[in-house]
Order: C-alpha cells, then structure tokens, then sequence
C-alpha cells in the first residue's frame, strides 16, 4: 500500500535530521569512529503547498511529484541512515571501554594555593621584644613571607581507595610535609577511613581550610592546643544520611614530623581524637544561607615525661605555643616543654551561626596536664584554657557556606567578580567582588602554678575582599596584651613572668587552584 505524503516525508526528514546529527557528533569527537558510505549529493527536497502543488524543485535525485519521494531517494537515505547507526554504536561501544579502562587506572589531579604576607609591627614594648627575640631593645623586624606555597595532589585508586600528598615550599630550601594519606572511602554509614598524616579533629578553625578562613591567622587557643593540626595517625571520619551529623575519630602520635617524615624513639607518645559535630538548623531553602553548626571534640594523651632528659629520640611533647596572630619569628606565648608531663586531656567546645551575610563564631577549649616533680618544678598539676569570639559580615550580600559533611566551612562565592577593562563602545568597567568586615577576640591563659607560658587577649579588626571565588586580599589589625610569659625562653622556673603589649598590622594576597 502506497504510504501518504505526510508519512513518508515525516520518515525522510526524521532521516536527514539523524543524519545530521550524527555527521556533528562525529565531527566534534577527538577521534572520530564513523563510515558514511558513499557520500551523496547535498540535495534539496520540495516542500507541498496543502493543495498538493509543489513550490520547489529536487536536483539529480529527482523531483517530488504529486505525493511521493523517488524511490532512488529514499533507499539511498536509509542505507547511509543504516551506515551511521551501525557506526554510531561502534563508536559508543569505543567510548564505554575507554570509560571502563580509565576506572582500572589509579586518578589524580593537582591543586596548589599560594599565600603571600607582608607584616609591620607598628607598637611593641621591652616585654614584647623579649619574648620575640631575647632582648628587650631589639624590636620585632616588618617582613614579607610566602606563609604557604602548597601543591597538592590527590585522587582515587581503583578498589575503592584514594590518597594525597600536599608538600608546602614556603621555604624553598627545606619543604614540608602536609598532607600524606592513602585511605579507604566509600564505606558503611558514609564513612571514610584515612591512615598517614593528618589533621587531628580538634579546633574548628583549624579544620578549616586556610583557603577559606576569615582570618589572616588562626585563633591563639586554636594553635596553642593544636600546634600544626597534623600528625601521623589513623582516623575515621563519617557523616549521616541526613547530614545532619558528622563525626571524626581516631588515634595519633603526638610528634610533628612535617620537617623529616621520621618517627623515632623508645616511647611512644600518643593520643585518642574525637569530634562529633551537628547542623540541627539548615535552611534548604536558601541555599544554605542560614544555619546553626555546633560541635564538641576532645582528646586523651600521654607524654614522655622526662622526654628532655634520658637518652632516646623522643621530645617531651608536653609543650603549648602559639604566636601573637602574626608571623612573629617566636612564639610569645610559650609553655616550653612541660618536665614531669606524663599525661593531658583536652575538651573544646564550637558554635557557628549564619544567617545571611551574618556569621557569628566561637568555641573554648581547655587542657588538663598531669605530671610529676622533675627538673625544680613543683609538679602541680596545671590547667590551660582559651576561647575566641569573632562576627563577620558581607557588605556586597554574600555568605559564608558551610560543608555539612564534614562540619567546616567552604568557599565564599562573589555574586560579582572583580575586574577592569575597557569597553568596546568606550569607557571603563568594572566588576567589584566581595567585601565583608570582621571583628575577633582571643583570651589565651597558659600560666598556671609556676608555669609562666603567658595569659592575654587579643582584638583583630579583619576585612576580606574577594576578587574571585579562588583569590582575594586578606587585611587584620592586632591589638594585643601579653602578661605573666616568658616560660619558653627558660628551661628553668621562673620568679615572674614578662608583660608586654603590641600592635601589628598584616595583609595577605592569596589565590588557589
């Protein structure tokens, strides 16, 4: 039965539009995998009028008439039609054992963050100069540092692994080691289980990454009780299907061995991390505008006591230091290494609340040590403690994320942006980023008993301008006091401690990738 014109000139153009594109997908692809046959003749079909008459004429292959396509047409049509359909599946069935190939094959990817940082101590006092260099009238030198120059490469393993190695070149002539773990991923309740060096799950800003902190540098509590974050150990981290929960455990050697890559010794200082953090309010809605996160993280330790003293490798890590909230060449607030410390717990506290362009932030942490009498001091057992408490907020509207997996927060996104450039028609424009102002204040209290590690507060006024979601200038202006410090630089009790105030200024210039 003769088929009507609207079918058979459905057919032949559901042909010529396969055709196509197809001939475009083959034409886009690095290799193309397709045979066309005999090539035809570009050709044009007559298009009916609805009374039938034709308003168009065909070349060589004919000429529609009345209410048919020429049979030499249609055949040659649906064999190169034909033609493509088997070679289109060849080239699908290239393209899945390509696929295929590549998931046998360990992955990686390179990323890397530079941190550029220029300090100037603008008021400092013979206390102060003490604790930076040992003498009370040499100040504390203005300085330009690479802060960080990190590469980092990372990827996946087939049978479910995955690993990365981070290695910091801020000082070009002695690289440190970062991040260094291989793992295992994807298994029950979301988890994730990570052996090698890492960061120990206390202190909610130094679980941030430093790409994304609001601050220049971490709050003093922060650093003191979590000196470096990394250490070598073993630690799993899982999340719950709601994700409204996350949890990270596990045990590490209390070591740094960024600088070597080497443990060595006949005792091994250890300890037991935990952190459990929620999200019980996060707005969908929004995007994630607003949330409340709060978290609580804690740690059991034991230390060499006489770590400073016998003959093994080991250092008595018993010690909690910190900077003033700048690059200073020395730690101003400074246990030195605690003589008699067998064993510390600590116990943190963390509270975020965003809501909008607002963000409130805090947590308080505190360290219990035990020890024995050694070395002239009295062995009294000693409590430390800070806090810290600082609000931001986003003049151009933006916010701060936060990464409900993992309990930290993530990368802030301009609605716009920054650039300048001219325009073809004339003039200038511009694009501004985001700005957002803060306000932080740090307590730090490392004096107890006759230990003068120093006790003090610290006020930083903080503005980040974001030219890009991946670059932005960091700027803080510290105000600070320091009283009853001085331990570090003395291996010995002291009478008293020192006191000194300061006033420093700091930029930053940082990009990621």
């Amino acid at each position: 039965m003769r088929r009507s014109l609207s079918t058979r000139f459905k057919r032949l153009s559901l042909l010529l539009a396969l055709s196509a594109g197809m001939t475009a997908s083959a034409a886009n692809a690095d290799e193309p995998y397709l045979d066309f046959g005999p090539e035809i003749p570009e050709q044009r079909i007559a298009l009916l009028e609805d009374d039938g008459q034709a308003i168009a004429d065909d070349t060589e292959y004919g000429a529609i008439e009345g209410d048919s396509v020429s049979r030499a047409d249609y055949d040659a049509l649906v064999e190169r039609f034909e033609n493509l359909e088997g070679s289109w599946t060849k080239y699908q069935d290239k393209v899945k054992a390509d696929a295929d190939a590549k998931k046998k094959k360990p992955s990686g990817k390179l990323n890397g963050r530079v941190h550029l940082d220029n300090w100037s101590f603008i008021d400092e006092d013979a206390g102060t100069n003490y604790l930076e260099s040992g003498d009370p009238n040499q100040d504390p030198e203005d300085r330009w540092d690479f802060r960080r120059v990190r590469l980092t490469w990372s990827g996946d393993v087939p049978g479910g692994m995955l690993y990365r190695i981070s290695i910091d070149f801020n000082n070009p002539s002695a690289p440190e080691m970062k991040d260094a773990y291989m793992g295992f991923k994807n298994l029950p309740h979301n988890q994730q289980f990570l052996i090698g060096n890492q960061k120990r799950p206390i202190g909610l800003d130094h679980l941030n990454s430093s790409r994304h902190n609001i601050f220049i540098e971490r709050p003093l509590v922060v650093e003191s009780f979590n000196e470096d974050a990394r250490r070598l150990g073993a630690c799993m981290y899982g999340y719950s299907d709601s994700e409204v929960y996350n949890w990270r455990y596990g045990a590490f050697l209390l070591e740094n061995i960024s600088g070597d890559g080497r443990y060595r010794g006949d005792y091994d200082e250890a300890g037991m991390y935990g952190r459990l953090a929620m999200s019980p309010w996060y707005d969908e809605i929004s995007g994630g505008r607003g949330y409340y996160h709060c978290a609580i993280a804690g740690s059991v330790n034991t230390t060499d006591g006489d770590g400073t003293l016998d003959n093994d490798s080991n250092s008595n890590e018993g010690r909690f230091r910190t900077r003033p909230l700048a690059r200073s060449s020395s730690r101003w607030w400074d246990t030195g290494r605690l003589l008699g410390a067998e064993t510390y717990q600590q116990l943190a506290f963390e509270s975020m609340l965003n809501i909008g362009a607002f963000q409130l932030t805090g947590e308080y942490i505190n360290t219990w040590v035990q020890r024995d009498p050694l070395g002239g001091f009295n062995g009294n057992d000693l409590h430390f403690q800070g806090a810290y408490l600082f609000a931001n907020y986003f003049l151009t509207g933006e916010y701060v994320p936060l990464d409900r997996t993992s309990g930290t927060i993530d990368r802030v996104k301009p609605f716009e942006n920054f650039f300048l450039v001219d325009r073809c028609c004339g003039g200038t424009g511009t694009g501004w980023g985001a700005l957002s102002v803060g306000v932080r204040g740090d307590y730090l209290d490392l004096s107890d008993a006759d230990i003068h590690g120093g006790q003090g507060y610290a006020v930083t006024l903080s503005s980040n301008w974001y030219w890009t979601a991946n670059s932005k200038l960091q700027t803080n202006l510290v105000f600070g006091e320091i009283e009853d410090a001085g331990q570090g630089r003395s291996n010995v009790p002291l009478a008293q401690g020192v006191d000194g105030d300061f006033t420093i200024l700091g930029f930053r210039y940082m990009i990621d990738f």
